[in-house]
């Protein structure tokens, strides 16, 4: 219908820094929007690629299926492991904390599931963190209080059953 108008290369780090502000003011679509017009010229720029993840995440509560395998997709696309691990750590949590705010029979131990994805990653993460970079023990620190906070536990085996209709 319409053709997109590219951005000027020199305009990257400003747009960035929009891209930020209109996450901060809990509009991630408008952020995911400016990233990708700074990929298109620029497919790999880490910090849009970071912020359009970030954007995607911010999305799970009302898209969760799209934006969660399009996040999974931006991961990939990282150079450094340490991020890779970490910010995959943060697509699980923030998925965690959608299914957890949905408030639906079976979401407490969907989220447990994903809080603990999560921290699995953030120990990988962990593990080849650069020096005097604690965000991934920050991180499994705040899944491990959600998952205290909330109660949530590890489903039980064979206690599935299903609802009948009569």
């Amino acid at each position: 219908m319409f053709q997109l108008k590219p951005i000027n290369e020199n305009a990257i780090p400003k747009a960035l820094e929009k891209a930020e502000r209109y996450r901060l003011l809990g509009e991630p679509f408008e952020a995911e929007s400016i990233c990708l017009d700074i990929l298109a010229i620029e497919p790999d720029h880490q910090q849009a690629l970071l912020t359009l993840l970030l954007s995607l995440t911010d999305q799970f509560p009302h898209r969760l299926a799209d934006c969660f395998s399009r996040a999974q997709a931006v991961v990939r696309k990282l150079h450094d492991e340490y991020e890779r691990l970490y910010y995959a750590g943060i697509i699980c949590e923030r998925r965690g904390n959608a299914h957890l705010d949905r408030h639906e029979p079976g979401s407490g131990t969907v989220a447990f599931e994903w809080l603990h994805q999560a921290m699995a990653r953030y120990e990988e993460a962990e593990a080849c963190r650069p020096p005097d970079n604690d965000d991934a023990i920050l991180r499994w620190n705040t899944c491990a209080r959600t998952l205290a906070n909330h109660h949530l536990q590890p489903p039980v085996p064979g206690s599935f059953e299903p609802i009948t209709m009569e």
